[in-house]
């Protein structure tokens, strides 16, 4: 009765071994690396390109105020001794409010990068999923999986630039708008 009971288990052992690799010969299987078939896409590229075109002016003036919080500093600094205390006391009251005015300012055009970025990563990773989906379709292929979640995998099996070529083509980037 022991040998019995034995054999049981493993006869479904081989059952599930053998079932599991015919079930896997029978699926095609194509690996993406989503983030980076993402942020290569033209309108993604073209997104960054305006978003950074947009908000150069304010991060010059982070840098300059920035600056100016240094020469403050080094002021402060060079001419210690040499100022009156009230002088000195309103230099230092300066450079405070400027720092003050800076954190604030680097705080908010964080906030608006952060809010920006996420919004056309969102419309996009939408889209993107899309295009995975017809392309998954196109090659006959029964999973994608991202590469993180894969452990090891042939390159053959990488359709990222497939995915992003179709994306292009699908999702063209809007032209920059003209010069003034």
């Amino acid at each position: 009765m022991s040998f019995r009971s034995a054999i049981g288990p493993l006869m479904a052992c081989c059952a599930l071994i053998t079932f599991g690799q015919v079930a896997g010969a029978q699926s095609k299987v194509g690996i993406i690396n989503l983030q980076k078939a993402v942020l290569e896409s033209a309108e993604i590229k073209a997104a960054s390109a305006a978003m950074e075109n947009r908000y150069k002016p304010k991060v010059a003036r982070l840098e300059q105020l920035n600056k100016d919080i240094a020469a403050i500093g080094e002021n402060l600094q060079k001419n210690s001794g040499k100022l009156t205390p009230q002088a000195e006391a309103q230099m230092q009251a300066d450079g405070q409010r400027k720092q003050r005015d800076a954190q604030r300012m680097q705080e908010d055009l964080q906030a608006e990068l952060d809010r920006e970025r996420q919004e056309i990563l969102g419309r996009s990773s939408q889209k993107m999923q899309d295009v995975v989906k017809q392309v998954a379709d196109a090659k006959g292929l029964d999973v994608v999986i991202d590469v993180p979640y894969a452990v090891y995998f042939k390159a053959a099996l990488d359709i990222t630039s497939d995915v992003i070529a179709a994306y292009d083509k699908a999702h063209p980037a809007a032209a920059p708008p003209a010069a003034k």
